[in-house]
C-alpha cells in the first residue's frame, strides 16, 4: 500500500482549487457495504460538496420540516453529527435544484455557508455564528433564470462572491439594469471591502453564470479567474480589477447559452468550456488587457471534447474534461489540447458532478450514483465501478471527495465515509 498522505479539502474544487489532492492510500474497492467506515443520514437533499478540516466535515442540505437550508458539521472520525443549524429561509425556485447546492469553505478556525437564497453565514468550528447577511437584500434580487450556485472562495485573507446574472428580470426575479460583479468581503465580519462591477456582451440566459472564481498564479503572480457572460475574465485579489479579458466563445450572441463550468488552471493556460457541446479553449495566463483569439494556447472542437456542466480536473500534467451528456471522459495534453485518449463511459445516465483526482486515480459519479474510478495517466484504464445511489436517485451532482484518507460520497440523502 502506498505511504498515507492525509489532506484537508477546505472548498469546493479542493486544496489546489483545479479538483485534485495528493492524497494517498485510498481504498481500491467500495460499496454501499464494503469498506464504508460510517454512513450519516442527512435531512434532505443537495448538491454542495463536503468541506473537509481535520476531524470536522462540513455540508448543506435543504429540510424541509424546517423550510429552508441547514449548516452541518460532522464528526470525520464516527459520522456524528455534531451540530446542524438553519441559515436559510425556503428551499427552491425552480425544479432543478434547490438552494443547498453553494459548497461550504474553511480555513480550520470558521467555516462560511452560502444558499441559493443568498443567505451567507459565518460560524466558528462550534457552531457559534460570528456574522450573516443576505447578498439579494444587500445588492438586490438576483436575476436568474434557474436557481444561483455560486460557491464562496476564502482566498488570501478575503471571501470573495461572484454574482453573474441577467441585466433585467427572469422569471419575475431580479430587475432591470441589473449588474454583474465580483464581491470581496472581510471573512471576520462579512462586511464588504470591495465590489468590482463585471461588464458583459452577452444577452439574456447567456449572461448567467453558475461558475465559482478560481484564483491561480501564473509566473509570480496572483489572479481570480471568472468565467460566464461569454467571457473569460482574469482580476487582481487585491481590488477586483481587470488584469485581462477574452471572449468570445458565442459569437453570434445566443442568448440561453448560461455557463456551468467553472474555470481552471493548469501548466501556464485557463481552460473554459463553452456550454451546450461547444468547444473547450485554453487561454493563455500571462495577458494583459482585452485579448484577441492570438491569446488562445489552442481550441478543441472534437466530438465528445466538451463540458455544459462538469468542470474540468487538473491533474498529475493533465486536463480530464467529461462530456457529461455525451458521456465521454477526455484525458487531454494541456500544451497541445490534444486527446492523449478519449472513451466513452458505459453509464445508464448523464453526468453533472465534477471530475476529481486523488492517489493516481480519477474519480466520477453520474446522476443514478454509478462510479467509476478511472486510472490517471496516460493509458485508458477503467479501475473500479460500483453503484452508490438509491433507487429512487436521479439527480445526484456532488463531487466526490477524497480527503483524509477517505472518500466521501454523497446521495440523496445520505452521506458515506470509505475507508479501509
Amino acid at each position: 500500500m502506498p505511504a498515507l498522505r492525509a489532506e484537508n479539502w477546505p472548498n469546493w474544487r479542493g486544496p489546489n482549487l483545479n479538483g485534485s489532492t495528493s492524497e494517498k492510500g485510498l481504498p481500491t474497492s467500495f460499496s454501499k457495504t464494503e469498506n464504508v467506515l460510517w454512513v450519516a443520514q442527512l435531512p434532505g437533499p443537495g448538491a454542495s460538496t463536503p468541506a473537509v478540516w481535520e476531524d470536522s466535515v462540513f455540508l448543506t442540505s435543504v429540510d424541509d420540516s424546517l423550510g429552508g437550508v441547514v449548516a452541518i458539521k460532522l464528526d470525520r472520525k464516527t459520522g456524528k453529527e455534531v451540530w446542524r443549524k438553519k441559515f436559510a429561509e425556503g428551499t427552491f425556485v425552480d425544479d432543478r435544484s434547490n438552494f443547498a447546492s453553494p459548497s461550504p469553505v474553511t480555513d480550520g478556525k470558521a467555516v462560511y455557508f452560502f444558499a441559493g437564497s443568498g443567505d451567507l453565514v459565518c460560524f466558528d468550528m462550534d457552531g457559534k455564528e460570528i456574522w450573516s447577511r443576505n447578498i439579494q437584500s444587500d445588492y438586490g434580487e438576483f436575476a436568474f433564470n434557474w436557481t444561483f450556485s455560486s460557491s464562496p472562495l476564502l482566498f488570501g485573507g478575503k471571501l470573495y462572491l461572484q454574482i453573474l446574472q441577467r441585466n433585467k428580470p427572469a422569471r419575475d426575479r431580479g430587475k432591470e439594469g441589473a449588474e454583474s460583479f465580483l464581491l470581496a468581503m472581510d471573512p471576520a465580519t462579512g462586511k464588504e471591502l470591495w465590489r468590482h462591477v463585471r461588464p458583459s456582451d452577452a444577452v439574456e440566459e447567456s449572461l448567467e453564470a453558475f461558475s465559482t472564481p478560481i484564483p491561480f498564479t501564473h509566473e509570480g503572480r496572483e489572479m481570480i479567474a471568472i468565467a460566464g457572460g461569454d467571457c473569460l475574465t482574469a482580476h487582481d485579489p487585491a481590488d477586483g480589477k481587470e488584469i485581462w479579458r477574452w471572449g468570445t466563445w458565442n459569437p453570434k450572441r445566443v442568448e440561453h447559452w448560461r455557463l456551468v463550468p467553472s474555470p481552471v488552471y493548469g501548466q501556464g493556460v485557463v481552460l473554459v468550456c463553452a456550454p451546450k457541446g461547444e468547444p473547450i479553449f485554453a487561454v493563455k495566463a500571462g495577458g494583459k488587457g482585452k485579448l484577441s483569439d492570438t491569446a488562445l494556447a489552442w481550441k478543441n472542437d472534437s466530438k465528445g471534447i466538451t463540458s455544459d456542466v462538469p468542470t474540468p480536473l487538473f491533474y498529475k500534467g493533465r486536463f480530464y474534461v467529461l462530456d457529461g451528456n455525451g458521456k465521454f471522459i477526455n484525458c487531454l495534453n494541456p500544451e497541445t489540447g490534444q486527446p492523449i485518449w478519449s472513451e466513452r463511459l458505459d453509464a445508464k445516465t448523464k453526468f453533472e458532478a465534477s471530475p476529481t483526482g486523488a492517489d493516481g486515480r480519477v474519480y466520477l459519479m453520474n446522476h443514478l450514483g454509478e462510479v467509476f474510478v478511472l486510472a490517471a495517466g496516460d493509458k485508458f484504464e477503467i479501475l473500479y465501478r460500483t453503484v452508490m445511489g438509491e433507487d429512487q436517485s436521479t439527480n445526484l451532482r456532488t463531487p466526490i471527495v477524497p480527503a483524509q484518507n477517505h472518500l466521501f460520497i454523497r446521495t440523496d440523502d445520505k452521506l458515506y465515509c470509505i475507508g479501509s
